[in-house]
């Protein structure tokens, strides 16, 4: 397995694990039973959740141009260093950008996403190129 389809599978994994939390929140705020049901008026959860939430969407819909990337460049036989290092570099920033959103680290949850952009623009740099 090559370095990127090995980081693009942590990432999925991750990006796959991320609702546990804010689920587990969900049920202890609003109990099993509303928490599995579609309640008229659900009791918010709590704020680190909600932001928790919203990563999980951000990345998904990072993992869907990430992932397209890989692939990609892996079916035309394209890995270098500089796509391994950015495999490397999308996946820890997606967990750091994670960790920042989830507890309102502004600055690092910034520079995580732009950092983990960047490495998907590597990608594009190297399938463009070749």
């Amino acid at each position: 397995m090559t370095t990127e389809l090995f980081y693009l599978t942590l990432t999925t994994a991750l990006t796959g694990v991320l609702w546990i939390p804010y689920i587990l929140n969900r049920i202890a705020v609003r109990g099993l039973g509303e928490a599995m049901g579609y309640p008229a008026n659900p009791v918010p959860q709590s704020p680190w959740a909600q932001r928790l939430m919203k990563a999980h969407q951000n990345a998904v819909e990072n993992l869907v141009v990430f992932a397209a990337l890989v692939l990609v460049a892996h079916q035309l036989g394209i890995s270098t260093e500089s796509t391994a290092l950015a495999s490397v570099v999308y996946f820890w920033m997606r967990l750091a950008h994670a960790v920042a959103f989830t507890f309102k680290i502004p600055l690092v949850r910034t520079f995580s996403f732009f950092i983990s952009f960047a490495a998907q623009m590597v990608f594009v740099w190297a399938l463009l190129t070749a």
